[in-house]
């Protein structure tokens, strides 16, 4: 029942998370401006919590 206006007002909108330069993973949010994987742009540590495990260099 909402596949009218509604929906079609979501279209247009541009792509959001991009590559990251530190991490590689398409993670980076353009307008935050840091990385939802790595933390890069707000910290120079390498994010990481307990209850995941990270791979250190993707290259």
């Amino acid at each position: 029942m909402s596949d009218g206006t509604t929906s079609m007002g979501k279209k247009g909108r541009k792509i959001v998370h991009i590559k990251c330069r530190r991490c590689g993973r398409v993670s980076f949010h353009r307008r935050k401006g840091y990385c939802a994987s790595c933390g890069f742009g707000r910290s120079r540590r390498i994010r990481g919590h307990s209850w995941v495990v990270k791979k250190k260099d993707r290259c």
